[in-house]
Protein backbone atom coordinates (compact mmCIF):
# COMPACT_ATOMS: atom_id res chain seq x y z
CA UNK A 1 0.00 0.00 0.00
CA UNK A 2 1.12 3.52 -0.74
CA UNK A 3 -0.22 6.74 0.76
CA UNK A 4 -0.48 9.95 -1.26
CA UNK A 5 -1.75 13.46 -0.56
CA UNK A 6 -3.59 14.87 -3.57
CA UNK A 7 -5.02 18.37 -4.04
CA UNK A 8 -7.98 18.78 -6.42
CA UNK A 9 -9.57 22.21 -6.90
CA UNK A 10 -8.17 23.37 -3.56
CA UNK A 11 -9.43 20.31 -1.64
CA UNK A 12 -6.74 18.13 -0.08
CA UNK A 13 -7.28 14.35 0.01
CA UNK A 14 -5.26 11.60 1.69
CA UNK A 15 -5.38 8.59 -0.64
CA UNK A 16 -4.28 5.01 0.01
CA UNK A 17 -3.58 2.89 -3.07
CA UNK A 18 -3.23 -0.89 -2.98
CA UNK A 19 -1.02 -2.51 -5.60
CA UNK A 20 -2.76 -5.12 -7.77
CA UNK A 21 -1.58 -8.68 -8.36
CA UNK A 22 -2.43 -8.78 -12.05
CA UNK A 23 -6.18 -9.22 -11.56
CA UNK A 24 -8.62 -6.37 -11.07
CA UNK A 25 -7.20 -4.22 -8.29
CA UNK A 26 -9.51 -2.80 -5.62
CA UNK A 27 -10.44 0.87 -6.01
CA UNK A 28 -8.42 3.51 -4.18
CA UNK A 29 -9.79 4.63 -0.83
CA UNK A 30 -10.09 8.39 -0.37
CA UNK A 31 -10.35 10.09 2.99
CA UNK A 32 -12.56 13.09 3.60
CA UNK A 33 -11.07 16.36 2.39
CA UNK A 34 -9.07 18.31 4.90
CA UNK A 35 -8.60 22.04 4.95
CA UNK A 36 -6.00 23.30 2.50
CA UNK A 37 -2.97 24.80 4.21
CA UNK A 38 -2.90 28.58 4.17
CA UNK A 39 -0.26 30.13 1.95
CA UNK A 40 2.58 31.79 3.79
CA UNK A 41 2.65 35.56 3.38
CA UNK A 42 5.11 36.77 0.75
CA UNK A 43 8.26 38.30 2.16
CA UNK A 44 9.62 41.48 0.62
CA UNK A 45 12.51 40.93 -1.79
CA UNK A 46 15.92 42.10 -0.61
CA UNK A 47 17.35 45.14 -2.39
CA UNK A 48 18.93 44.24 -5.73
CA UNK A 49 17.12 40.90 -5.93
CA UNK A 50 14.18 39.77 -8.01
CA UNK A 51 10.95 41.65 -7.61
CA UNK A 52 8.35 40.49 -5.12
CA UNK A 53 5.82 39.56 -7.84
CA UNK A 54 6.96 36.94 -10.33
CA UNK A 55 5.29 36.49 -13.73
CA UNK A 56 5.76 32.84 -14.77
CA UNK A 57 5.31 31.06 -18.09
CA UNK A 58 1.91 29.34 -17.94
CA UNK A 59 3.02 26.69 -20.45
CA UNK A 60 6.15 25.62 -22.32
CA UNK A 61 6.83 27.55 -25.51
CA UNK A 62 9.01 30.02 -27.37
CA UNK A 63 9.30 33.72 -26.55
CA UNK A 64 8.31 35.74 -29.63
CA UNK A 65 8.44 39.26 -28.21
CA UNK A 66 9.48 40.95 -24.96
CA UNK A 67 7.75 44.30 -24.26
CA UNK A 68 9.18 44.62 -20.75
CA UNK A 69 12.30 46.56 -19.79
CA UNK A 70 13.79 46.76 -16.31
CA UNK A 71 12.75 49.92 -14.46
CA UNK A 72 9.67 50.56 -16.60
CA UNK A 73 6.34 51.24 -14.90
CA UNK A 74 3.48 48.93 -15.93
CA UNK A 75 -0.25 48.84 -15.31
CA UNK A 76 -2.31 45.73 -14.59
CA UNK A 77 -3.08 44.03 -17.93
CA UNK A 78 -0.13 45.48 -19.89
CA UNK A 79 1.39 42.86 -22.22
CA UNK A 80 4.87 41.98 -20.93
CA UNK A 81 5.78 39.00 -23.13
CA UNK A 82 4.30 37.19 -26.14
CA UNK A 83 4.74 33.41 -25.82
CA UNK A 84 4.13 31.02 -28.72
CA UNK A 85 2.76 27.63 -27.70
CA UNK A 86 1.10 25.10 -30.01
CA UNK A 87 1.24 27.62 -32.89
CA UNK A 88 -0.76 30.18 -30.90
CA UNK A 89 0.46 33.51 -29.59
CA UNK A 90 -0.28 34.00 -25.89
CA UNK A 91 0.02 37.43 -24.30
CA UNK A 92 1.51 37.27 -20.82
CA UNK A 93 0.19 40.32 -18.96
CA UNK A 94 1.12 42.18 -15.79
CA UNK A 95 -0.96 40.85 -12.87
CA UNK A 96 -0.88 44.23 -11.10
CA UNK A 97 0.51 47.75 -11.33
CA UNK A 98 4.21 48.02 -10.55
CA UNK A 99 7.73 48.56 -11.77
CA UNK A 100 9.65 45.90 -13.65
CA UNK A 101 12.53 44.66 -11.50
CA UNK A 102 14.00 42.01 -13.81
CA UNK A 103 13.41 40.58 -17.29
CA UNK A 104 14.60 36.97 -17.37
CA UNK A 105 13.86 36.03 -20.98
CA UNK A 106 14.61 37.23 -24.50
CA UNK A 107 12.99 36.82 -27.91
CA UNK A 108 13.81 33.38 -29.27
CA UNK A 109 14.20 31.70 -25.86
CA UNK A 110 12.50 28.36 -25.28
CA UNK A 111 10.92 28.26 -21.83
CA UNK A 112 9.39 25.57 -19.65
CA UNK A 113 6.12 25.92 -17.79
CA UNK A 114 6.63 27.83 -14.53
CA UNK A 115 9.84 29.62 -15.55
CA UNK A 116 10.02 33.19 -14.25
CA UNK A 117 9.79 35.55 -17.22
CA UNK A 118 9.54 38.93 -15.50
CA UNK A 119 9.46 40.12 -11.90
CA UNK A 120 7.73 43.25 -10.60
CA UNK A 121 8.07 45.44 -7.53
Amino acid sequence: MKNYTITVNGNVYDVTVEEGTGSAAPAAKAAAPKAAPKAAPKAAAPAGAQGAVKVNAPMPGKILKVNATAGAAVKKGDVLVVLEAMKMENEICAPQDGTIATVECAAGDSVESGKVLVSLN
